[in-house]
């Protein structure tokens, strides 16, 4: 039977690689890096001890934490519902821009955490949004999107401020409403038009009356002027007129008698 030589494992050969990877490891860790557009807070078991902003900085390899957040402007996109004025369901699409300063990362954290988008933004614009659509019956919100707008973009801002967000802009990118007052604002289009082109087949009818009724005062207006004008000289011209038309038909012949005890007609030179 052979005899088996158990293999001696130097672990002074196997701990020097794996201290130097330990320590390499530890070297990777010991630094963090916070890119343009972004700041960070560094927490060590969980207590914040720093806000860093862009560049390379140093932590405790294994024991600090570091939580990044971005300044730039964040766009994002909320879907609610509403009640109007006339307890119709409306419901809203809203686009909101909005950012954090980079001297506020350190209570933004403390007080509002890293997901204040969902925490604390969405909620607000939720609540608000139903507190201005309730001012306005459902009719009324497209015409008046621009007002609605500028009326939350007001409310958000200043509410927003408090918690050290600052919101840029809303914008109300939709509005849905449900099928019945949808149907409902068809019909009340169409009775609008019927009693427009009504109410326009009057107005031409009345025109017409009224141009003839001009018309007629006009014609009357001319013949009274021309009852007023006539005067004894009118009816002695009108009279030397008739008579020259009877001398332009006289044939030239003088008439042989003359009817009862008149004497017969004789001209002379």
């Amino acid at each position: 039977m052979r005899n088996i030589t158990p293999i001696s494992v130097s672990w002074k050969k196997l701990a020097v690689p794996i201290v130097a990877l330990v320590l390499l490891i530890g070297v990777f860790n010991s630094f963090f890096t916070v890119s343009a557009g972004s700041v960070a807070v560094k927490l060590r078991f969980g207590k914040i001890v720093g806000a860093y902003g862009e560049g390379l900085h140093a932590k405790v390899p294994f024991v600090d934490k570091v939580e990044k957040f971005s300044v730039r402007i964040k766009k994002d996109s909320f879907q609610t519902e509403a009640f109007s004025k006339d307890l119709q369901t409306v419901g809203l699409t809203l686009a909101i821009n909005h950012r954090i300063l980079p001297d506020t990362i350190e209570s933004i954290y403390r007080n509002l955490g890293p997901q204040y988008t969902a925490t604390v933004l969405k909620p607000m614009v939720e609540e608000w949004t139903k507190a201005v659509i309730a001012k306005y019956s459902a009719d009324s919100l497209i015409s008046n999107r621009v007002e609605v707008a500028r009326e939350l973009d007001q409310i958000l801002k200043e509410k927003m401020k408090e918690k050290e967000v600052i919101v840029s802009d809303i914008a109300i990118t939709n509005f849905e409403f449900s099928p019945q007052f949808l149907k409902a604002v068809e019909e009340k289009q169409i009775a609008e038009q019927e009693a427009k082109r009504a109410t326009n087949l009057v107005e031409k009818v009345k025109k017409e009356a009224e141009q003839k009724i001009l018309q007629a005062e006009a014609e009357a207006k001319s013949l009274r002027l021309q009852r007023e004008v006539v005067s004894d000289e009118l009816i002695k011209l009108r009279q030397v007129e008739a008579q020259l038309k009877a001398i332009e038909k006289w044939d030239g012949h003088m008439p042989t008698y003359m009817a009862g005890d008149q004497m017969p007609f004789v001209m002379t030179k």
